[in-house]
């Protein structure tokens, strides 16, 4: 019986990687569509080396705060958002925020605090000032890495200000930088389905990009494993690498799987995405984002030993010890909310890398 002669459908991907070509649409899709799982990982470790980068993974020692759990948005893919009538709802002052941040400061030493929370109506806009300004009079040696781009939004709507009257005055209150939540995935059919009550990504953009020419860093994140198609997610992917054309200001791409527990996908039949759709992302998001330096393994939503394989799929970095993620496990997430450094360290040197305590801004702080 005559054989098929295999024909790797990657081979011109692998070319343009090795000449430094940026990959289209067409070849986003293509890796997406491709089931060779092995042969993803194998081709993104190579961009990755292609484009400098080393055996170095990143992490950082950081405190995870929620200044509120109240949120005026109903994303059906939340499970932490709460109204204000609701017994678990809670919206802690700065003095509050402070005394605990102070006192875990004690336990972990951490140089980073990563505070998001819900959009309550319940505040202004001074409210968020006087939480930057009492955290940072408190800490000024930890880096603040406050609100996603559409608590900078609601801020303009509770305060009237622009965008950037309103990242001036928090930078100068002491931000330091901004995660990247809030972009869940930026074509119009999907957020019609998950987010319908929130703004239009255009906003996102507009935020991310009005920070990063203050000179405010920030990060960005997709949220997938929905109601996306392969399009949509390399459509996403090719919106953030036009963004970081235009400004340079994104350290870092974090992709985030759906958690469907707790949400009325939970009640649809949607479950947890596959180990391998995690890697083939991790994958696709190093081959077409080819000028955002670092891709996170965020542990913290797939597990210490995914995120060890996913260091040979091209991401560079497993985010922190994480202190008491909340929001991730009010969806279902089961992993631990926090990780001491010796186990990060144990985690990286048996996937065979460097490990590198960094700060936010991806100095190094310490090497093992």
């Amino acid at each position: 019986m005559a054989l098929l002669e295999r024909t790797d459908l990657l081979a011109p991907i692998r070319e343009k990687v090795e000449a430094g070509e940026r990959l289209d649409l067409e070849d986003g899709l293509q890796l997406m569509e491709s089931d060779d799982i092995l042969a993803l990982g194998e081709l993104a470790d190579l961009a990755r080396r292609v484009r400098g980068g080393g055996d170095e993974v990143y992490f950082v020692q950081n405190l995870y705060l929620n200044q509120t759990n109240v949120c005026r948005v109903k994303c059906k893919f939340c499970a932490f958002a709460v109204t204000e009538k609701q017994s678990d709802s809670y919206t802690y002052t700065g003095e509050e925020l402070v005394e605990d941040a102070v006192r875990q400061r004690g336990l972990s030493g951490f140089t980073e605090i990563h505070m998001v929370g819900g959009e309550s109506p319940h505040v202004d806009f001074d409210y968020y000032v006087e939480i930057v300004r009492r955290l940072h009079e408190a800490m000024p040696d930890v880096h603040l890495k406050l609100f996603t781009a559409s608590e900078i939004h609601h801020m303009t709507t509770l305060s009237g200000l622009t965008h950037e009257e309103v990242l001036r005055e928090l930078r100068d209150a002491g931000l330091g930088s901004l995660p990247g939540g809030g972009a869940e995935v930026f074509a119009d059919r999907v957020r019609r389905l998950v987010a319908p009550g929130k703004e239009h990504p255009d906003f996102w953009f507009h935020v991310h990009d009005t920070a990063h020419r203050l000179g405010i860093p920030t990060h960005c994140t997709m949220l997938y494993g929905h109601v996306e198609t392969y399009e949509e997610r390399v459509d996403h992917l090719l919106r953030l690498r036009e963004q970081q054309d235009r400004t340079g200001g994104f350290l870092a791409f974090i992709p985030l799987a759906f958690h469907p527990e707790h949400t009325v996908f939970e009640r649809r039949g949607w479950r947890h995405t596959t180990g391998s759709d995690d890697l083939k992302l991790i994958a696709v998001s190093r081959l077409m984002l080819d000028n955002i330096p670092n891709i996170k393994a965020y542990w913290i939503m797939m597990g210490l030993p995914l995120a060890q394989v996913a260091l040979h799929f091209g991401a560079n970095d497993v985010q922190g010890t994480v202190v008491r993620e909340e929001i991730f496990h009010a969806a279902g997430a089961r992993t631990e909310t926090e990780q001491k450094i010796p186990e990060l360290v144990r985690v990286i040197h048996e996937a065979g890398r460097a490990p590198v305590q960094r700060d936010t801004l991806y100095n190094e702080l310490r090497r093992w």
